[in-house]
């Protein structure tokens, strides 16, 4: 299923996109921009895994099975990756972003629009991923734009239906990106509340873990509603305290991505979080994990960030306890659980 063919005569140049990073989620969003009729150049950090997308059209190591369109192509040279590229596509592990957008940003058309895939804050700094590319990019808000929802790698790249956020300070720069990754099967809708659309993947992902700790615990579906819908909470009130709309977070960008994080064995941190209520340490967890589930490392940040704010988030913290401190889930749950009862919209 590819989108419509805009090379012919009479007709405007192809949209050119640059997508650095080919792992999974990466992977399937230059699919997405390939059927939407973008010229994608995706850039891998390993040359035999650049080889392999050139030669066999496949990116074996993370989306094994899928055929990449004939538009995208691989290439291990930054430069030529972002050469013209009229949107440059960030999709690495968050708590690398900061060093690899550093040795990029020199090679970067200097009208790009800078496009984050990326859900976590930045440990230390606390910041979004946004705010990590404006800096190091030197770019204002009308050049950075992020893209979110319930969006897991796997589906997207197997082209079942799915909508997404485009987010964008700038609403025409929203429409344009909205326009270059929009396929029968990829629904993007416009957002300009990029705080709150941000804070809403972030946040999703700490509460995908405490929900895979309890399915590891064999806690029930109760305790899995409990969870999804005090964890939605928590993320409005930090949303509420950082000038986010609340609306956002019953969208796509808020309840719908944490419901399918929170739901599917396709999502790595509730995987992780399952792995670590089965009783594994954090260590065997990681050994047996491929790819990076972004919660473990941002669980800490997204408690930095509530402790800034001065916004209580007891299911963040207890994933930080859980997670970093090696407090065992059961005496966790049993803090947890054992708090002061209060109104429920507090």
């Amino acid at each position: 299923m590819t989108g419509p063919d805009t090379t012919g005569p009479g007709t405007a140049a192809p949209v050119r996109a640059a997508v650095f990073g080919a792992g999974s989620w990466g992977t399937a969003f230059a699919i997405v921009l390939a059927d939407a009729g973008c010229e994608v150049t995706l850039w891998a950090r390993r040359p035999d895994v650049v080889e392999a997308i050139n030669s066999t059209r496949v990116n074996a190591d993370y989306l094994p099975g899928v055929e990449l369109p004939a538009r995208i192509r691989a290439t291990a040279d930054a430069a030529e990756a972002a050469r013209d590229a009229d949107f440059t596509v960030l999709s690495v592990p968050s708590q690398t972003l900061r060093g690899n957008l550093a040795a990029w940003a020199p090679l970067l058309a200097p009208d790009t629009v800078l496009v984050s895939l990326m859900k976590g804050v930045e440990l230390g700094s606390a910041m979004r991923m946004s705010q990590v590319v404006a800096e190091v990019a030197e770019a204002g808000p009308e050049r950075v734009a992020v893209v979110t929802g319930p969006n897991l790698a796997r589906e997207v790249a197997s082209r079942l239906p799915t909508t997404a956020v485009v987010a964008c300070a700038d609403e025409s720069v929203a429409r344009r990106l909205q326009a270059a990754c929009h396929t029968p099967y990829f629904r993007p809708y416009t957002n300009t509340d990029v705080v709150g659309c941000e804070l809403g993947g972030a946040v999703k992902n700490v509460i995908g873990l405490a929900v895979g700790i309890a399915d590891g615990m064999g806690l029930g579906d109760n305790a899995k509603g409990s969870l999804i819908t005090r964890g939605l909470a928590e993320t409005t009130r930090l949303g509420l305290a950082m000038g986010a709309d609340p609306l956002t977070f019953a969208g796509l960008a808020g309840l719908g991505d944490l419901v399918a994080t929170c739901s599917s064995p396709l999502s790595r941190n509730h995987t992780f979080g399952t792995n670590l209520g089965k009783g594994m340490t954090l260590e065997e967890t990681i050994a047996v994990t491929r790819q990076t589930a972004e919660g473990v490392k941002s669980c800490e940040s997204v408690r930095d960030l509530a402790h800034r704010h001065g916004v209580d988030m007891p299911i963040t913290e207890t994933v930080v306890e859980i997670v970093h401190e090696g407090k065992p889930p059961v005496v966790a749950l049993k803090e947890l659980m054992g708090r002061d009862p209060k109104p429920e919209r507090r």
